[in-house]
């Protein structure tokens, strides 16, 4: 079993990977700026922030993988990708790194444009972003460190759960949609999509997309 440390463990994505973490036996931390009320019984809840590197790196001590999972939304907005590529250089060498992305940042179809290309909401554009410089970093980074990305499909979100049915579809740079057009995946779900990875992990220093 692993020692994961989930960075935003309270958000929407955060909190379904703690869930489901826990749920197959391993040791998870959840870290994020306050603690909730409500808590995934067998998780571990602390106070900390992405923000405050120096800070952090005691709390993450000892985790095998380390996923962050802070949106950078709202007061976040610019500060995201500067404290993830600090993290990334701060931890120990061993440690694996998972980052969860949005949308923007998969392509439309193999060869094409990405989905933050076209006419995607302005609204949710910065925010994309700065995910997708986040990746623009991990891709560039040149110390040889594992990670893998991991961008959801393009409906996600506490508005839209769902629930756990166990399957989804890797699509690898390409925006994952059913025969219908629509890109979906429940928040559970994502939860299993990041725990697999980190079991049997297929994306060594790779993105890749999931959806139904």
């Amino acid at each position: 079993m692993a020692r994961i440390a989930v960075i935003g463990g309270t958000g929407y994505a955060g909190s379904n990977i703690v869930a489901e973490g826990v749920s197959r036996g391993h040791t998870v931390v959840s870290i994020a700026r306050t603690v909730p009320s409500e808590r995934v019984e067998g998780a571990t809840y602390l106070e900390g922030t992405i923000l405050d590197v120096p800070g952090l790196l005691p709390l993450v001590e000892g985790a095998d993988v380390v996923v962050q999972a802070v949106s950078p939304r709202g007061d976040m907005v610019g500060k995201v990708r500067p404290a993830t590529a600090e993290l990334v250089r701060a931890l120990p060498e061993g440690v694996r790194v998972g980052v969860v992305g949005g949308a923007g940042g998969s392509l439309v179809a193999p060869g094409c444009p990405r989905v933050i290309d076209q006419g995607f909401p302005e609204e949710f554009k910065a925010e994309a972003e700065e995910a997708i410089g986040v990746l623009d970093d991990l891709q560039a980074d040149p110390t040889g460190r594992d990670w893998f990305f991991v961008h959801p499909a393009a409906e996600f979100g506490a508005w839209a759960a769902g629930e756990r049915t166990g399957t989804y579809r890797d699509g690898g740079d390409v925006l994952v949609s059913d025969a219908d057009g629509k890109s979906y995946i429940s928040g559970p779900d994502f939860g299993v999509a990041v725990i697999d990875e980190i079991e049997t992990p297929k994306h060594r220093r790779e993105r890749f997309t999931v959806g139904y």
